[in-house]
């Protein structure tokens, strides 16, 4: 912890060095705020002409004059209307606003060098100390993230405290750029995002689709097994639904605007769980039939602002793993087990393995519900977590203003965290839709419920697993698992006989007919990240047989068809994750 907090100061600290700079080298550019993040920090900028690549080595150097000169961070309060006076007389306009809205008297500023800064530090005793730090991209921003206000340039740039972690995060940084999934969605041809259609809405193309069906297929026989009904609900529903689930209310700035279909009003849907609990409404409920638990591989559709859409991480349009879990208030603890151990199960089935674990509480303001019930509520699921044998975080005040939740995190292949998994508790559908089960003493009661997301989305769950595999997916994911490939025309119906044998077999294949050299197919296919390419000359035609590449270059010889195909079905099971 104590690592953290220096950490955070020498990146606050650096942000302020990274100010002063771009004020030096660009005058007449405005300063914003300047923060530490999770993996360095960020300053905000407000100038004409956007910041390049060239500037970012200027910015980066001067810098380095500036942690030369060791100048020390000096800190002093003064009279918040002084502050706003001259931050006014300067032109400053962001630090003014800020300093303005400050609720105590004085405000406190630090100095370094000819750079003076409105904050509340803390920061490093002097430039001097800022060793290891690499500015490293130009992104835009909002003035408090209110995109009706002024556009400003935000440049981010990380620090550390040793040369190793500085080195080890550039590393990371640069295989995360070759592991982009949007990168690689293009390269094997997975999906497309438009403009004529429209900013955040997939194209998913054949490959694509196909590696969809395969996690699809999955997720409902998964389902099935684990005692859940599965659901299939329209896209679009009269405004009156979400007015009872309150989504017209609280979360229209993130719905798309309504159609008018017979002088009524509809939406396209953000959420899943009111359908669902229509079905539930049907028809009375015994204390028996919980808890009753509903899935559906539902795509909604939710408003996301241009600048933060994001390949298959940030879209507008997404089909949510949901699910939704119908319980009495004495079954919350178990199915929050269960439902935990299933998500676990799911994501170590896809080849994760590595989480951290969060359990969120109620808001300290806005939440609704008693808090005798949210105590009740979170207790249970702490013994639920305790169960698990896993290690978890409380997130004090993280929870939704509905209910409290769990969390899951993984860490992909080069040491990235991603929210995927979560499961969380409602106190407020249940009421708002008036569901009820008929208890025990025959008298109607009011259940709970539970959302639960394994994946999250499945357009954000595959960008995941693009980037933790870098595109080299397991054999059961892969689109396409085996390309034949022959050497020449001679070999070519029996190659087309093979492929015919391999689809018959359930296995996903293609045939590389083309005029071309054996040598350039084979690198095409590989580049492809074909698990298997069965190449095929007049000694393989001769014998029946196939000669065996495996993804990574790995030459298996010459085998047999039956054998070729009894190892691709050996190995073509979800959880087997390697070749």
């Amino acid at each position: 912890m104590e690592n953290k907090k220096s950490l955070d100061t020498l990146r606050h600290s650096a942000a302020h060095i990274m100010a002063a700079a771009v004020t030096e080298l660009f005058p007449g550019t405005k300063v914003a705020i300047g923060p530490s993040i999770e993996d360095g920090f960020y300053y905000d900028f407000d100038r004409v002409e956007p910041f390049t690549n060239e500037d970012l080595v200027k910015i980066e150097e001067k810098m380095k004059e500036i942690v030369k000169e060791n100048h020390p961070f000096v800190c002093s309060s003064i009279p918040k209307a002084e502050a706003v006076k001259d931050f006014e007389s300067k032109g400053e306009k962001y630090k003014a606003e800020i300093a303005s809205q400050i609720p105590d008297d004085n405000v406190s500023i630090y100095k370094s060098g000819n750079f003076t800064d409105l904050c509340k530090g803390p920061h490093v005793k002097s430039t001097g100390e800022l060793k290891y730090f690499k500015l490293l991209s130009v992104a835009g921003a909002y003035w408090r993230g209110d995109s009706s206000k002024e556009q400003l340039q935000r440049i981010y740039g990380t620090a550390f405290l040793t040369k190793e972690d500085l080195e080890d995060y550039l590393n990371k940084v640069e295989e995360a750029k070759k592991r982009d999934h949007r990168k690689l969605g293009k390269d094997l041809d997975l999906f497309s995002v438009n403009d004529t259609i429209g900013g955040g809405l997939v194209l998913w193309h054949p490959n694509g689709a196909l590696l969809r069906n395969v996690i699809e297929t999955y997720w409902k026989n998964f389902h099935l097994e684990n005692g859940y009904y599965l659901l299939l609900t329209p896209h679009i529903a009269s405004e009156e639904l979400f007015k009872i689930s309150g989504h017209l209310q609280t979360y229209s700035e993130n719905m798309y605007a309504p159609m008018e279909i017979e002088g009524k009003p509809y939406r396209v849907k953000p959420m899943n769980c009111p359908m669902h609990l229509m079905v539930y409404k049907t028809k009375l409920h015994s204390y028996r039939e919980l808890p009753i638990r509903y899935a559906e591989l539902g795509t909604v559709y939710r408003f996301e602002r241009s600048g933060v859409l994001h390949g298959l991480l940030r879209v507008r349009g997404f089909t949510q793993d949901d699910g939704h879990v119908i319980v009495s208030p004495e079954q919350l603890e178990e199915e929050m087990l269960r439902v935990f151990n299933m998500a676990i199960e799911c994501l170590k089935t896809f080849g994760f393995n590595d989480y951290k674990i969060y359990l969120a509480t109620r808001p300290k303001n806005k939440y609704v519900g008693e808090i005798s019930d949210w105590e009740k509520a979170q207790d249970s699921i702490e013994n639920a977590l305790k169960k698990t044998g896993y290690e978890y975080e409380v997130d004090e005040g993280g929870g939704a203003f509905y209910g409290p939740k769990i969390d899951i995190k993984i860490k992909d292949a080069i040491g990235r965290l991603w929210q995927c998994s979560t499961i969380q508790f409602d106190f407020n559908l249940p009421e708002r839709f008036d569901i009820s089960y008929v208890n025990s003493s025959g008298k109607k009661a009011r259940p709970y419920m539970i959302h639960r997301a394994l994946m999250g989305s499945l357009e954000r769950f595959i960008g995941v697993l693009l980037e933790h595999y870098a595109g080299a997916l397991p054999l059961w994911l892969s689109p396409i698992q085996v390309a034949v490939a022959n050497i020449n025309e001679e070999q070519h119906e029996y190659c087309k006989e093979l492929t015919q044998t391999l689809k018959k077999n359930g296995i996903r294949v293609v045939f590389d007919d083309r005029n071309e050299k054996i040598g350039h197919k084979i690198r095409e296919n590989t580049m492809q990240k074909i698990p298997y390419i069965a190449v095929v000359g007049n000694k393989e035609k001769e014998i029946k047989s196939v000669a065996v590449r495996a993804r990574g270059n790995k030459d298996l010889d010459v085998m047999t068809i039956d054998n070729f195909i009894g190892m691709v079905k050996e190995k073509n099971v979800p959880g087997i994750n390697e070749l």
